[in-house]
């Protein structure tokens, strides 16, 4: 039987996966395996006479000069590691194993790639990271803006935004938008944003990179019970790789976070909506109304303003409540409160207190009379005829004032010289206004 052929040591050496490499004292490369241009991308030609430190990230070279004086001084190292730049520019990490022999003043080195396994480890710990940033964060501006900087650690990203999908009017609103070259952040039709309306249009398609102006771009749902409700959009830097599965695979799993976050924020928003609402009129309740009054008396305190209550209870609204239902009695409470709200600034808050009483809040007045503007502004806004269910009713108010400092210095005093000043006016024949305490103006 003939023995099989022996291969050179040597040859064996460049057969092997991993770098061997042999350096000296200064550390220029002696001799290097052939695996250097698989890991390095480049070849042993292209490194023999070069310095380690040459291809070494910039961040990793005082700690790789420490361990490199250890093992000089006898102290061999099985699993340190680093950083080394690869010929393309991208980033690789290695496991050293490394001994320093004295007699030959030479190091010998084999160098693992192990950047399959960092990046992977890499993308666990953004996994937790997302999750945990979904669950803690207090707002949703500042949640956005820790996914932009979780997804920038881990892809190539030069622009990120999230798009969010009003279905009932057919158009996004960026919410958040980090970049160059991004669209305005006010609503816009869907039609606008082709790759976003396709991302949209086309779930549950797997999403696709797409090369805008060479950089890729990769657009995913956000999906909430299997509908897209807005995209995630994230930009690759000029030139960059596109991205693949498992960029894609990290992004979906942003996305779904994200998703869990907005729907919680949206729910816990309704509710506190609610809390603080009307529900017919949708117009502040009385605790919400206080706790406005309560701050803007803070803000007249320490300006020396002033600030007036006005206190609305309609004069007939029981008679038609009872002549045509409470149907149209809710639709009555529905326009009065729209007209209230037209009635006033948008710094000034209208609230339903109960029934039909209604009560304003006047948030810095230069003088008395300007109160009184806005109740006949509100008295005559009112005075027009409502058109309900073929009915045409009219239903005036009778409006008491209170003005801050001269008819009180709490929220409560206010709004009790205002209820008082009410029924004076009512008792002057309604449809009209009385200033506290019972005189007219």
């Amino acid at each position: 039987m003939i023995p099989a052929p022996l291969i050179p040591h040597d040859k064996l050496l460049d057969l092997l996966l991993d770098v061997v490499c042999v350096v000296n004292k200064e550390g220029r490369f002696l001799s290097v395996s052939a695996a250097s241009e698989r890991v390095f991308g480049y070849t042993p030609q292209e490194l023999i006479g070069r310095t380690a430190f040459e291809l070494i990230h910039p961040d990793d070279r005082e700690a790789t000069r420490q361990i490199v004086e250890r093992i000089t001084a006898g102290q061999p190292s099985s699993d340190h590691e680093n950083r080394y730049i690869h010929k393309q520019g991208h980033i690789v990490h290695i496991m050293w194993s490394t001994q320093w022999f004295a007699a030959e003043q030479v190091r010998v080195g084999v160098a693992r790639d192990i950047t399959a396994r960092k990046q992977a480890e890499a993308r666990q710990a953004a996994v937790y990271a997302v999750s945990a940033a979904a669950h803690l964060a207090e707002t949703l501006p500042a949640l956005y803006q820790q996914m932009h900087h979780l997804i920038a650690q881990h892809l190539p990203v030069q622009a990120f935004s999230v798009a969010l999908y009003d279905a009932e009017r057919d158009q996004l609103s960026f919410p958040y938008q980090a970049g160059d070259g991004l669209p305005g952040p006010a609503p816009a039709p869907l039609a606008a944003y082709p790759s976003l309306a396709r991302t949209i249009r086309s779930y549950p398609h797997t999403p696709k990179t797409e090369n805008s102006g060479q950089s890729p771009q990769l657009c995913v749902p956000l999906l909430h019970d299997g509908v897209p409700i807005g995209v995630l959009v994230v930009q690759g830097r000029r030139g960059s790789p596109v991205f693949n599965a498992r960029d894609t695979e990290f992004l979906n799993f942003v996305a779904s976070q994200l998703v869990t976050a907005i729907s919680r924020h949206r729910a816990y928003d309704k509710l506190s909506f609610l809390a603080q609402h009307d529900q017919l009129t949708q117009l502040p309740n009385r605790v919400l109304l206080m706790d406005r009054l309560q701050g803007a008396l803070l803000r007249a305190q320490r300006t020396s303003g002033q600030l007036a209550v006005l206190y609305l209870d309609l004069d007939s609204f029981k008679q038609i409540n009872d002549t045509y239902g409470h149907g149209v009695g809710d639709q009555l409470l529905q326009q009065v409160a729209t007209r209230l709200r037209q009635s006033v600034r948008e710094s000034d808050s209208c609230g339903r207190l109960g029934g039909d009483e209604f009560a304003v809040l006047l948030d810095s007045i230069r003088q008395r009379q300007d109160a009184a503007s806005v109740a006949e502004k509100i008295l005559s806004t009112l005075a027009a005829p409502f058109l309900i269910e073929g009915h045409t009713l009219t239903c005036t108010p009778s409006v008491g004032i209170a003005v801050y400092p001269e008819h009180g210095q709490s929220e409560r005093q206010l709004m009790h010289h205002a209820d008082n000043a009410m029924y004076a006016a009512k008792r002057n024949g309604g449809a009209g206004y009385a200033f506290s305490p019972d005189a007219p103006a």
